[in-house]
């Protein structure tokens, strides 16, 4: 698993380059940066948008009690696109603006849910209670015998 996740690394930044030049010789550099910046508002416009349906899901949720899985997974998704969005090309953009609509984060969740088992467990907490050491109120001096004491100085 770690070397697709090193080779998608090295490849994202080609293919992203090699996008860069098809679209630039298609439409010209102007328009091509335009697009790129278009890209950028429009996904932060709609990232503001569904963060916010996020969050006040996820309040709805804990106000009802309920595990709130499918908001934090549409959560988790939202900051990876804000990530996406971040990064500048047409690939990146568009695999961010995918996650942005709700049909294909909920497409995922199902795809993914239905390879998760969930196990119910109990937890119990259990206390060892040693011995408790507790001065007497009154003591308040440690009496030491001379063979009990060592000098810390060699």
């Amino acid at each position: 698993m770690a070397r697709f996740i090193a080779i998608g690394f090295l490849l994202l930044p080609l293919i992203e380059i090699a996008l860069f030049v098809i679209v630039g010789r298609a439409i010209g550099v102007f328009p091509t940066l335009g697009l790129v910046i278009l890209g950028a508002v429009a996904g932060a416009m709609l990232l503001r948008q569904q963060g916010l349906g996020v969050v006040s899901r996820l309040r709805s949720n804990v106000r009802a009690g309920t595990i709130p899985g499918r908001t934090m997974f549409d959560a988790m998704l939202i900051g990876l696109a804000a990530i996406l969005l971040v990064l500048p090309g047409f690939l990146s953009d568009m695999v961010a603006l995918a996650l942005l609509i709700p049909p294909v984060r909920g497409w995922m969740f199902k795809a993914l849910a239905s390879r998760v088992r969930v196990v119910e467990t109990t937890t119990s907490y259990r206390r060892h209670d040693g011995p408790v050491y507790e001065p007497e109120p009154e003591t308040r001096s440690i009496e030491l015998k001379d063979e009990n004491w060592r000098d810390g100085r060699n």
